[in-house]
Order: C-alpha cells, then structure tokens, then sequence
C-alpha cells in the first residue's frame, strides 16, 4: 500500500454515515476509495451532493467534475446546484466533515495549503470557507516534503488559509489531535514509532496517555 493510499485509508475511519463530506483535492480524493458510498453524501463546492467514484473511466461525461476537475461518477439521488449555492450550504454549517490537504501545518493548528510565495497560484478554491464552516476538519498530507523538511512545524511560513484551528492530522506516521487546543499524538501509522515522528515532525506535541500504554514508551 503506497504511503497516500495510507493516509487515505485511515481517514476513511473517520467517517459517519449519511454524513456529508467534502473532499480536497490529491489524497483526500482517495479517500472514497475505503468507504461505501452509498452511506456518504460526498459534496463539491462547484455544485454537486452526491459525487461518487467512476465505474467506466473509459466512457463519462467530460462536465462533471468535482472541485479539481477530475471527472466523477453520480450517486444514486444526488442533485446538482449553483456554485453561490453550494459555498451557502458550506458558509451555513452543512458540511459535516472536510478533508483537506495542507503545504505545512503548525502546532496550533492553523494550516497553509493554497500559496507558495514566489510560485504561480492556480486558485484559492474553497478551502477558506470550508475551514470556517465545516464542522470538522481533518488534514491529510505526507508527514514531510520531498526533501525531508516537516510539514507539521511550529508556525506557518506559507501564508495560512483561516484562523480557524483544524481538528486532526493524519499522515502516514501518525495521527494527531488538537485537545484543549494542544497538539496531541494519538496514533502510530504502521511501522512508525514515537522516535521517528519526533525526528520528522517540526511542532511540539504531546502523546496520549493511550498511545504510551499502548507502545510502552514514556
């Protein structure tokens, strides 16, 4: 299983039927590939509740899309709206969950995923008001960049997408919570172990009481 197929999987854990989830773009688009669908409302903010997986990715309709423009398959029931409408429905509290990317996140929460400076910028996308809406937000991101560095530091050098603190990370060596508005490990991703996530993560955090049990480190 490769490292984004991971990630995504754990996730998946995540979700609570009949919920409506939107999903970022890259792993969080995977995401589908570890749950029923048809127990999900899976939302785009271009307009569209009901957004499953292709079955023929040979033969679909080159307009339906989701928020990344990959094309995507229609659930059972699902319908079709105004984009305005769709960010109503976010801005509103009825996203239940988002799952998100991130450039870095920082150690009280807040993350960066839509600007590199001094690099073109394709869109904001919707990740501002789901960040202020959605009633939960998981961030899904490899544990470091390609050359090493932690995406999970103290504070952001990228430039942040909401003041709003997310709730948990998931990366493919750990899962971490935000409890009392602390930075917790709470999780081992296969094979990991505290000292690897201490060595690749750039924030401070404390590990639950739980996970020392469970590993017996201290």
């Amino acid at each position: 299983m490769s490292m984004k197929e991971i990630i995504a999987k754990r996730a998946a854990k995540e979700l609570q039927p009949y919920s409506v989830i939107n999903l970022g773009i890259g792993i969080p688009t995977l995401v589908t590939n570890y749950v029923d669908t048809t127990l999900f409302y899976f939302h785009t903010e271009n307009g569209m509740l009901g957004v499953k997986e292709l079955e023929d990715r040979e033969n679909f309709d080159p307009l339906l899309v989701n928020a990344g423009k990959l094309p995507v398959g229609e659930q059972e029931g699902s319908s079709f709206f105004h984009s305005a409408d769709s960010f109503g429905m976010i801005r509103g509290g009825h996203v239940d969950t988002a799952i998100l990317g991130a450039l870095q996140v920082d150690e009280k929460g807040l993350i960066a995923n839509w600007a590199v400076p001094g690099q073109n910028i394709l869109g904001v996308g919707g990740a501002m008001d789901l960040l202020v809406g959605a009633k939960k937000v998981i961030v899904t991101t490899s544990h470091t960049t390609k050359n090493g560095d932690p995406k999970i530091v103290e504070s952001c050098k990228y430039p942040i997408t909401s003041t709003r603190q997310i709730d948990m990370i998931i990366t493919e060596l750990a899962v971490f919570e935000f409890i009392d508005n602390e930075l917790v490990l709470t999780e081992l991703g296969p094979e990991a172990t505290i000292k690897e996530v201490i060595e690749k993560t750039g924030a401070t955090f404390k590990i639950s009481e739980a996970l020392q049990m469970e590993v017996g480190e201290k």
